[in-house]
């Protein structure tokens, strides 16, 4: 099976392209604010992950700021817990 060959397009395209569609609206319009403050871009770049301390390590070593399992929960999709008794939910959840 062969792919077709695109054209490379360059992030200035595609804001031409965004800035058109939005008949007026800034860009920043297209930007989601997640109920924990961060906010999600419309497009990401390579140029997005110069610095990211976190982007050159693996799932499951140190410093496990991608988790704590080499496959997540790609090889186990499914994890059961059990409420132990030790606190209530509530003060479990504060941890």
């Amino acid at each position: 099976m062969s792919y077709p060959k695109f054209p490379p397009v360059t992030l200035q395209h595609w804001q031409a392209a965004a800035e058109k569609s939005l008949r007026g609206k800034p860009l920043e319009s297209l930007t989601w604010h997640t109920p924990d403050g961060v906010d999600v871009k419309p497009l990401y770049t390579a140029a997005d992950l110069d610095g990211l301390a976190f982007a050159d390590t693996l799932p499951g070593l140190e410093p496990f700021v991608r988790g704590p399992q080499p496959t997540m929960y790609a090889g186990r999709p499914w994890t059961i817990r059990q409420y132990a008794g030790f606190s209530t939910a509530e003060e479990s959840n504060a941890f």
